[in-house]
């Protein structure tokens, strides 16, 4: 039964892996194109934020329709659209063809980065939940670090004896405009996810919240006692009796708090800058004193570290809790923010010391906004409506993620280096505070018992 239920959330954590393959894999890319094409500082930007606006819309769509049509066949909406945007971003004729199939391949993202934590979360037993959610960003990490190892391979590939003497569209895609290898590597996994997405049940409690309850315990039986499973199935009961789950009630009723926590923190987790160093990373690190291939190596290194912290996370967050993650990682967070900027401010040409300090903060994030923020969106949310609520605080997540990616380059003009990692560093204040002061902890319960918490808090 263990085995069953690690594997369904392997399965769906792999819309993870996109997520971050797609995120990453643009960080290569961004000098060839503004090159090839032209790009003012503003174009720059938009070339990639506009991957972040169709994964809005991506957001929008999946909650809109994920509580009726169901979690699994949005996910495998999502699947088509990044092997759509993967092949078309290869072929592309011009820059707003470019633009168009890294939309297309946002909304893939939007889509996933909702309804694959929120899968997990319905599959998963209470007592493992936030270890099996936070696979999913691990699953980001791991297509982080892909990417940046893909880019390098790539980069090196393309500088070969193996490649100097090939012509046609081989040498296009692979020499000359190396972008398009970048973006076209995507395809593979994007496919082998559509063909998974195939083997896996429909959410149990979905369908319990559609009424088929025979088949829901059915399903839930392949990873859980049956004790446990007549538990749940009694739990949905109860919460889909009490008509406490309209969208008024997460707008303005008993689960308003719930709603408020999430917006919060989703924005805040991206404006600590963590996207500005998975995009901009390679140009941070030039202005730190890195040539552009030692700085795509470092890259690299910001990924393993990226991968290794957020086994913390899955290690930790059932035992400590989502609290006390949260609060040591946003702390670690902060130091890191200002102390990369004084470097900066004080002119301090070392590469080494200023790698040291974004690793801390990557090392930081990959344990607490990382994976707890997903686990925190994928469990707080009343079930008649978990999509549609989850789908307002994502898209939070994602309005937060395209600020960052079409400001930072504003930001690195006219505040500087120094004045831009400042700048995230004043969004953590308020984040300590509400972890500290306002997020309960929900570890060990239920979704069912953390939604009766909100209902009693409001009573």
């Amino acid at each position: 039964m263990k085995n069953n239920v690690n594997f369904l959330a392997f399965v769906v954590a792999l819309g993870g892996f996109l997520f971050g393959y797609d995120t990453a894999i643009i960080s290569g890319t961004i000098g060839f194109v503004k090159t090839q094409f032209n790009l003012s500082t503003i174009m720059e930007g938009w070339y990639v934020s506009c991957a972040l606006v169709g994964t809005i819309l991506g957001v929008i769509i999946a909650g809109m329709v994920s509580d009726k049509y169901g979690r699994k066949n949005m996910l495998l909406v999502s699947s088509l659209f990044f092997a759509l945007s993967a092949i078309g971003c290869t072929f592309s004729i011009s820059f707003n063809t470019l633009v168009i199939y890294r939309l297309l391949g946002g909304i893939g993202v939007g889509v996933a980065s909702m309804l694959s934590p929120l899968y997990i979360s319905e599959i998963a037993p209470a007592k493992n939940r936030g270890r099996l959610v936070a696979l999913y960003q691990l699953a980001i990490t791991v297509g982080i670090l892909c990417a940046y190892f893909m880019n390098a391979y790539l980069l090196a590939l393309s500088t070969s004896d193996f490649m100097a003497n090939t012509t046609g569209i081989v040498r296009k895609v692979y020499v000359t405009e190396i972008w398009r290898s970048m973006l076209g590597s995507e395809t593979i996994p994007a496919i082998l996810f559509l063909l998974l997405l195939l083997a896996i049940p429909k959410s149990p409690r979905w369908l319990a919240s559609k009424g088929k309850l025979v088949k829901a315990k059915s399903i839930m039986q392949r990873f859980m006692s049956m004790e446990e499973a007549d538990k749940n199935i009694k739990e949905v009961q109860t919460i889909l009796s009490k008509d406490s789950a309209g969208i008024q009630s997460v707008l303005s009723g008993p689960f308003k708090l719930a709603m408020l926590i999430g917006i919060s923190l989703a924005f805040l987790s991206q404006i600590s800058g963590i996207n500005a160093i998975i995009y901009y990373g390679p140009r941070i690190l030039e202005e730190g004193g890195l040539k552009l291939g030692d700085a795509l190596g470092g890259q690299v290194v910001i990924g393993v570290v990226n991968v290794l912290f957020t086994f913390v996370a899955l290690w930790k967050i059932d035992d400590l809790g989502r609290k006390p993650l949260l609060t040591y990682g946003i702390i670690g967070i902060m130091v890191s923010l200002i102390s990369v900027g004084i470097l900066f401010f004080l002119d301090v040409k070392n590469p080494y010391l200023l790698m040291t300090f974004i690793l801390l903060f990557i090392a930081c994030f990959a344990f607490s906004f990382g994976p707890v923020l997903w686990v925190l969106l994928s469990e707080i949310y009343p079930l008649k409506i978990r999509g549609a609520a989850m789908s307002i605080a994502t898209m939070t997540v994602w309005i937060g993620t395209t600020f960052v990616g079409q400001m930072t380059p504003w930001l690195l003009e006219n505040l500087k280096p120094f004045g831009t990692f400042w700048f995230f560093a004043c969004f953590m204040i308020p984040a300590i505070y509400l972890v500290i002061k306002v997020l309960p902890e929900t570890k060990g319960k239920t979704l069912e018992e953390i939604e009766n918490y909100w209902i009693s808090k409001k009573n």
